[in-house]
């Protein structure tokens, strides 16, 4: 239930590679849940009883509520009913887990561990969160015994998994819908690091981000084997002459006086220079030679909605990201920063939940001042109790900006508009957020397309 969803659609192709039989159904069909049809998988719009004949099994995406009319009937009839973390903590049974996990970064890490892997000639299955550039695929079923596996801590699905080896890239503040208060998102994290431990496998954290820093000290005061990165001098591993460089960012990284190779990656941004690095330590310990996995990751382009190029209209590129939290919009507009030049970036972003937009509302302004120009959209939040103040209008009158370079839109069909109105040649133009904004992305690509054909003519 719930199955075009990035995490339940993984779940349900891996599934039906082991030869499961699997169906599902969504509230409306989507190019994942085309992609999924196309192997054989039945999917079904909309939820309906019947969609439980012959069924021995129910798998429950976070989306669908207790009460659904179709969960309840699963559950009269005594089908078993699994949440997605259940359900792929039961897939990993069997392998060697290689566990993602943090409050940002997780996609792309788990992508950039995955194409690393495949340059060493290992065949790994994984299960990720969006759709690998090169492959198209966000979940696989591989020929050996690694898992990668995008372990997301926003329902406490990490704690189902049961990895030898774990990443995590950063803490901080986020799904409190779940969890309440930060300090339980912290000790979910120390939960998942001793388990690591337990097992007797060994974990990857970030020195330079302060959550994790003090997740990785506790964790091996209790004896859990931890390794730490970034570019603070006192990480095991540090980067070095990190800087941003045409395609993307470079550097190089020091262990014990060691250079191990300078990667030259092809996404742009800091945080995917250290996303990068995570996997590189990851993969060392794992006994791989570093010449390889340098060049697995110099050959990474991207997953779908991280930082994924669009197209490009008479000199104005058009790109769209998933980043949905303060800190991912400061790392992703300051990357873009990098890749824009002399030219201005254009922005439209669309809040999600209305606890996180009630939350950060003043961050999130403040992020969205490292644009040009900036478009807030009202807060997607299909079926949540608004929050008094948590409003795409509240969140625009809060970005540092001159007031006409802001604008709050509520109407979908006006955004595209918006962006195109001012471009021209060198600037980028973003979509940023969670919900369902990255189909305006392609929208503006037309648009800038008509607009040119006709200045043309």
């Amino acid at each position: 239930m719930g199955i075009g969803g990035a995490g339940m659609s993984g779940i349900a192709r891996i599934l039906a590679a082991r030869g499961v039989s699997v169906s599902g159904c969504d509230v409306k069909q989507s190019r994942r849940t085309a992609a999924l049809q196309a192997i054989g998988i039945d999917v079904e719009t909309g939820h309906d009883s019947n969609h439980l004949v012959g069924v021995n099994s129910v798998v429950v995406s976070t989306a669908i509520p207790v009460a659904n009319p179709e969960r309840v009937a699963a559950g009269e009839a005594g089908i078993p009913v699994l949440s997605r973390a259940a359900a792929l903590g039961v897939i990993l049974n069997g392998f060697r887990g290689i566990a993602i996990a943090g409050t940002h970064g997780k996609t792309t890490t788990t992508s950039m561990f995955t194409v690393a892997l495949q340059n060493c000639g290992v065949d790994p299955s994984f299960a990720i969160g969006s759709e690998l550039n090169d492959s198209g695929a966000n979940a696989h079923l591989g020929s050996g015994d690694l898992f990668v596996v995008e372990a997301d801590e926003s329902d406490g699905a990490f704690l189902h998994l049961q990895p030898q080896v774990a990443i995590v890239t950063n803490i901080e503040a986020d799904h409190l819908d779940h969890w309440g208060t930060f300090a339980a998102i912290e000790q979910a994290f120390m939960d998942f690091a001793t388990g690591v431990g337990q097992r007797g496998g060994f974990m990857v954290a970030c020195h330079d981000d302060p959550g994790s820093l003090r997740m990785a000290m506790s964790a091996r005061q209790a004896g859990v084997d931890i390794e730490t990165y970034g570019e603070s001098p006192d990480a095991d591993y540090q980067m070095i002459d990190a800087r941003p460089s045409p395609s993307g960012w470079s550097f190089d990284t020091v262990c014990n006086g060691v250079r191990l190779g300078r990667i030259q990656l092809k996404v742009p941004g800091r945080h995917n220079a250290l996303n990068a690095q995570a996997v590189l330590v990851a993969m060392l310990r794992m006994g791989y030679p570093a010449q390889q996995v340098v060049a697995g990751l110099e050959e990474f382009s991207g997953t779908r909605r991280r930082f994924d190029f669009k197209g490009e209209v008479n000199g104005i590129r058009v790109y769209d990201d998933y980043a949905h939290h303060p800190t991912e919009i400061a790392a992703t507009l300051t990357a873009a920063r990098e890749v824009v030049g002399e030219g201005r970036l254009i922005v439209a972003f669309q809040a999600h939940h209305y606890y996180r937009t009630a939350m950060f509302t003043r961050e999130f302004g403040e992020s969205l001042g490292l644009a040009d120009q900036v478009v807030v959209l009202e807060v997607f939040a299909p079926g949540e109790e608004p929050i008094p103040g948590a409003s795409g209008q509240t969140m625009a009158g809060n970005v540092p900006l001159a007031d006409e370079c802001v604008v709050f839109e509520p109407s979908w069909s006006q955004v595209a508009a918006h962006l195109i109105q001012d471009a021209r040649p060198g600037d980028i133009i973003m979509t940023l957020g969670a919900g369902d904004i990255g189909l305006i992305a392609n929208e503006v690509v037309e648009r800038l397309r008509d607009r040119h054909e006709q200045n043309k003519a």
